[in-house]
């Protein structure tokens, strides 16, 4: 969501001519030539700007020096990709019911850090009435100790497809999304974003990223959609009947993806700074099946304290919080004493 350094050279570039592009690829002091971005369906006038950047700072430059790389830093969800991968892995976790909590740990994370306050305006009962963070938090709870009850990958013995066709189930989904974007927009966003992560709680790093696959796998494949969920009427519980919609299916940015590595094949290192947890993100930036190739100590986001091997329902104590976080933390490799040169773009 934040910009940086170096708006400045791009906009000097933009006010560059096609033939400001060629002097510079030609007066590089080794001879070489940036090696080309393929225009793919990138506008002509951003071809330009990033292929002066490459000339002008890459390996083929007068100035390289490969001790002192220069970095690009780019933002994940909504940028790199076509929406939101933690949150699409909010709902794969709430409709496959992948969670390692008892109801009493279940009910510690539903409070972590949120106050018991009304929410916004906008989040209302499709009635019109107000929700109260307390009402709606004891609703998700009771649906989830029926869950857990009932659910044999918790501790009961029905199939998953049988609990799915419950009310309690529809209940739980429609009232935790419900939650997570009323916490987002009723709070500051850092409770929500942190919140959200805290459902891993007594999962291994293993674990969590093998269900963050299976979730970005099946976005990947999902249709583009927008579906509305709304709680039954049959259980209207405290909060009463809720409702809110969850937009479907991820892309890949192909053009971004072929970005990054025209950047890695001039001598620039790639970053990704994120404001999901970084553990689910570098499954989809480093994976070889999505095709990014970014490292996976390269991608900085969220994290929470481990305990024994598993993640807790706490932040890492003094790590920091990512949105842009890097402009109150300093350049991350700064100690190795590289040069950045992109704006962090915005997004989560």
């Amino acid at each position: 969501m934040q910009r940086r350094q170096f708006i400045h050279a791009l906009a000097a570039v933009s006010a560059s001519s096609p033939l400001l592009l060629a002097s510079a690829t030609a007066r590089a002091a080794s001879g070489k030539v940036a090696v080309p971005l393929d225009s793919a369906r990138w506008s002509p006038l951003n071809v330009q700007r990033l292929q002066l950047l490459l000339s002008q700072h890459g390996s083929a430059s007068a100035g390289y020096r490969a001790e002192r790389k220069p970095y690009a830093v780019f933002d994940w969800d909504n940028t790199c990709i076509m929406n939101d991968c933690e949150e699409a892995l909010l709902m794969y976790q709430i409709n496959h019911l992948q969670y390692k909590l008892t109801p009493d740990e279940f009910r510690q994370v539903l409070w972590r850090d949120v106050p018991d306050e009304t929410f916004m305006a906008d989040y209302k009962t499709v009635d019109g009435k107000l929700v109260r963070m307390a009402d709606i938090a004891a609703d998700v709870e009771s649906d989830y100790r029926w869950l857990y009850a009932n659910y044999q990958g918790l501790a009961g013995s029905r199939s998953l497809e049988d609990v799915q066709a419950s009310d309690q189930f529809k209940d739980f989904r429609a009232k935790l999304y419900f939650m997570y974007d009323a916490i987002c927009d009723s709070f500051p966003l850092e409770i929500g974003y942190k919140w959200i992560i805290y459902f891993y709680k007594n999962m291994s790093t293993a674990e969590l990223q093998a269900m963050a696959l299976a979730s970005h796998k099946a976005a990947l494949g999902d249709a583009l959609r927008k579906v509305r969920y709304e709680s039954p009427r049959s259980l209207p519980g405290r909060a009463g009947v809720v409702a809110d919609s969850h937009f479907h299916g991820i892309r890949v940015h192909e053009e971004i993806r072929g970005l990054m590595h025209t950047l890695r094949a001039n001598g620039i290192d790639v970053y990704v700074s994120t404001a999901s947890i970084d553990d689910v993100v570098r499954v989809f930036a480093g994976h070889e099946d999505f095709g990014y190739g970014v490292p996976p100590e390269n991608v900085i986001g969220l994290r929470l304290e481990m305990d024994k091997g598993r993640y807790s329902d706490r932040y890492l104590n003094g790590w920091h919080f990512e949105l842009g976080a890097w402009q109150d933390r300093g350049h991350p490799p700064a100690a190795a004493g590289e040069k950045g040169l992109w704006p962090h773009p915005g997004g989560r």
